[in-house]
């Protein structure tokens, strides 16, 4: 079969186009080289859907950016994620600041962003967001910046492509490309994929599939960034609170998640290794104190999880959204901040290329834009969820009791388009494992059931794909296993 289009990439960038194209009469693939999608830059997003106003007037991630934040109010109805437009705050602790933030208003306000404020009153200040520093002499208020799960969000663009025809891929990585007579050969670790068209969305590894069509004309540097996870009961924020940004970054912000919890990071640390994503006591402690700057009561001893996450930087600092020299390659890559807002306005982006392409982008008629809304046990009222258990008693059997996550959540997960084959997968669909335990209770009965849907032995069950594997062998095995060497010796 030959696709009229491959996309090479699952995270927020590749899906929103998965998900976009599929309103077309076209056959599209998407290939992630991961276990699962979401797996990359986009798990630790820090999920904030930025106003707009922040990136240099002549970038185009400036004006992608704008529209793409205007675009999540048709995508939130359609698609049913979580997110909040809780607004946002740039924190200026000097008075020297304030004329920075006056330019950002007045040159975003120009733009169009909407409801740029800059606010001096410190008692109003401190009435939006009670547990900002007492050092705070001014902010610039965005109203239109929210909160949104980055992977819950890509979950969802993936869900409804695949409802609408588009066929995933996992543990694809792809390894070689050849073009020939207007058809792409695409080989991967496992299989071969024909394509009219390919849509470069593979991340920190853009630069590389690129080259693999001879196409050599940017470099893709690898940012991590560390973050610190806090307790959902430690601390409650209103806004999105970032520091006066520099030239490298929007700076170490706190911010509240659309699940409850409250983070300090990223910080911004440039590295070669594509696959670093260790956590460093040097970047905690600078993430703690930038954090402390901004709010000194953070709550340190409630932190549940530290993570890292990088960013695709590319040289160019600007996106790259191009219909190269190789007819049918087209290059999405260097997608970094505010690639999770601008999602919506690059994937109309690439329909433009297409059409350049004469690729058909006439809506089919049974083009279903909506994605139920997930079922959600702490959503239910006690009738219906009495209801719920009595019909089906796996809704009542809870897996994760610091997230009350029922074994029918997980089910759902597995079953669902797209659907989980991984721990990770699972946590990231539907929670157990996100709270303060972190897995602690629900891990091994998580394992269980991911075995029996799967039809898959303990030992096959993976964290996030090959070579993580929780389970070796039965302890007693292993034991009666060394026994057996001691005696032979």
């Amino acid at each position: 079969m030959i696709y009229d289009v491959v996309i090479i990439g699952g995270g927020v960038t590749g899906c929103c186009i998965a998900r976009t194209l599929s309103k077309f009469d076209l056959n599209i693939a998407l290939l992630e080289k991961e276990a699962d999608i979401a797996s990359g830059t986009t798990k630790a997003n820090s999920g904030v859907v930025h106003a707009g106003y922040a990136s240099p007037r002549e970038y185009l991630k400036r004006d992608m950016c704008i529209t793409g934040n205007k675009m999540y109010t048709q995508a939130v109805e359609e698609l049913n994620f979580s997110f909040q437009r809780i607004g946002s705050f740039v924190v200026a602790l000097e008075d020297n600041q304030i004329k920075k933030l006056e330019e950002e208003r007045r040159q975003g306000t120009q733009d169009g962003v909407p409801g740029l404020e800059v606010i001096l009153d410190k008692k109003k200040i401190k009435y939006m967001e009670p547990n900002l520093t007492d050092e705070v002499v001014g902010v610039l208020h965005a109203p239109s910046a929210g909160i949104v799960s980055p992977y819950g969000m890509t979950i969802a663009l993936a869900e409804n492509a695949a409802m609408n025809g588009v066929k995933f891929f996992r543990n694809q990585k792809v390894r070689r490309i050849k073009h020939q007579n207007y058809t792409f050969t695409i080989k991967t670790k496992k299989e071969e994929f024909k394509a009219q068209n390919i849509i470069n969305a593979a991340g920190v590894y853009g630069a590389k599939i690129s080259k693999l069509v001879g196409l050599d004309y940017f470099n893709i540097m690898p940012r991590k960034g560390e973050y610190i996870l806090f307790d959902r009961n430690a601390m409650h924020l209103n806004k999105i609170l970032f520091p006066t940004p520099t030239k490298v970054s929007k700076g170490i912000l706190v911010c509240p998640t659309v699940s409850g919890n409250t983070f300090v990071g990223p910080n911004a640390q440039n590295i070669s290794d594509k696959k670093d994503i260790a956590t460093t006591a040097a970047g905690l402690k600078e993430i703690l104190d930038g954090g402390m700057n901004l709010v000194p009561k953070l709550p340190v001893r409630s932190s549940i999880r530290n993570f890292a996450g990088l960013r695709a930087v590319p040289d160019t600092y600007d996106f790259i959204i191009d219909n190269t020299d190789v007819y049918g390659f087209i290059n999405v890559v260097g997608i970094l901040s505010p690639g999770l807002t601008s999602c919506y306005a690059i994937a109309e982006r690439v329909v433009e290329f297409l059409e350049l392409l004469g690729v058909n982008t006439k809506v089919k008629e049974d083009y279903n834009p909506n994605r139920p809304k997930p079922e959600r046990f702490n959503e239910f009222t006690k009738k219906e969820l009495d209801d719920k258990i009595k019909k089906d008693p796996t809704w009542g059997r809870i897996i994760c009791r610091c997230e009350t996550i029922p074994e029918r959540e997980i089910l759902n997960a597995i079953h669902s388009p797209v659907g989980a084959t991984t721990l990770d997968g699972i946590k990231f669909r539907c929670r157990p494992g996100m709270g303060r335990c972190q897995g602690g209770f629900c891990r091994p009965r998580v394992i269980e059931i991911l075995s029996r849907e799967l039809n898959i032995s303990y030992e096959e069950v993976v964290k996030m794909g090959e070579d993580t594997n929780f389970l070796v062998a039965k302890t007693k095995d292993v034991v009666l296993n060394k026994m057996r060497g001691d005696i032979e010796e």
